[in-house]
């Protein structure tokens, strides 16, 4: 097994077993130094968007959270005029 991602599963390949016979051979730096390589190799497989996309994402966000936000709003107005109308 090499100790990089498999270029042609799309899946990294997995670290030796520890009940294999080379388990000693890779010390505390070699087993950080093979995390990072596959870090690296999984974090070139990222697409990233477009400006064009991230402008929708960020517009859709907003309005989600303003939608939220008018929602608890109205929730939180209505309670607060049932309470004091119980209470008042």
């Amino acid at each position: 097994m090499s100790e990089s991602a498999s270029a042609t599963s799309g899946r990294p390949e997995r670290a030796r077993s520890a009940s294999g016979p080379d388990a000693k051979k890779r010390g505390f730096f070699g087993r950080i130094i093979l995390f990072v390589r596959q870090v690296l190799a999984e974090l070139k497989k990222v697409v990233r968007p477009t400006r064009s996309e991230l402008l929708t994402y960020f517009a859709v966000v907003i309005v989600f959270v303003l939608v939220i936000m008018a929602f608890v709003g109205v929730l939180d107005l209505s309670f607060g005029r049932l309470v004091l109308w119980v209470f008042g």
